[in-house]
């Protein structure tokens, strides 16, 4: 049986996916899995980053070698165009910090993501995207495609849009531990005495939940012909 890797950085961006396949949680690492047919899909996440989705793709290999990487989770858009609450299947991927570009399989033409080492706020966007050519930002996928290089297996992205390229929100980076864990109670106290950012993050949650449910849409058709995750 072939084994295909989904690697995501937070529970959320998985759910709509994974609600019927079994979980457990080894050395850090959520792991899930499900058998369709010939094929074992296992996804996992670790935490934001390409070091932690490094992690969990380790951890998934620990039983075995993969016969792809798909790069699954909620992404910035860089330009109106690309609508919150919508998943693209990416066409590739760029790494902000040398510039190092990877094709991904099956994409839309000209959906092209940068993967930054923190996240992207409006004035960070806007200079991402006029450096790079690029229409989507993350924290993981170039890491991911990297790697996936360096197997010699396909390299698939489906990013769901989470935030528009002007949506003002908190600075999330002060958020995020050195192991890229969201630490979500003490986001939760900064925000309590800041309503001015309820709106927009009352948006984002919104947008969130339909992208994730539209990137678990996306795996039903014929780009991944194997996927049953309804």
């Amino acid at each position: 049986m072939s084994r295909l890797a989904l690697i995501s950085a937070m529970p959320g961006e998985l759910k709509p996916l994974v609600r019927a396949w079994k979980h457990e949680r080894r050395d850090g690492v959520d792991v899930w899995t499900r058998p369709s047919g010939g094929t074992e899909w296992v996804a996992a996440c670790a935490g934001a980053g390409s070091d932690a989705a490094a992690r969990a793709l380790a951890e998934i290999e620990k039983r075995g070698a993969v016969a792809g990487i798909i790069s699954l989770g909620w992404a910035g858009a860089l330009n109106g165009a690309y609508t919150p609450g919508s998943a693209y299947k990416v066409s590739g991927v760029v790494d902000a910090l040398n510039g190092e570009r990877f094709p991904a399989v099956g994409g839309q033409e000209g959906c092209w993501l940068v993967t930054n080492p923190t996240v992207a706020g409006v004035e960070e966007k806007q200079r991402l995207a006029a450096a790079h050519g690029a229409v989507l930002v993350d924290m993981e996928a170039a890491g991911l495609a990297r790697l996936a290089g360096t197997r010699g297996v396909p390299f698939y992205c489906v990013k769901g849009v989470s935030d528009g390229a002007l949506e003002q929100v908190p600075d999330l980076n002060r958020f995020i531990s050195g192991q890229g864990r969201f630490k979500t109670a003490l986001f939760l106290v900064y925000v309590l005495i800041r309503p001015w950012f309820w709106p927009s993050l009352l948006r984002m949650g919104l947008h969130s939940a339909r992208a994730a449910r539209m990137m678990a849409a996306a795996l039903n058709d014929s780009v991944f012909p194997t996927a049953e995750t309804r």
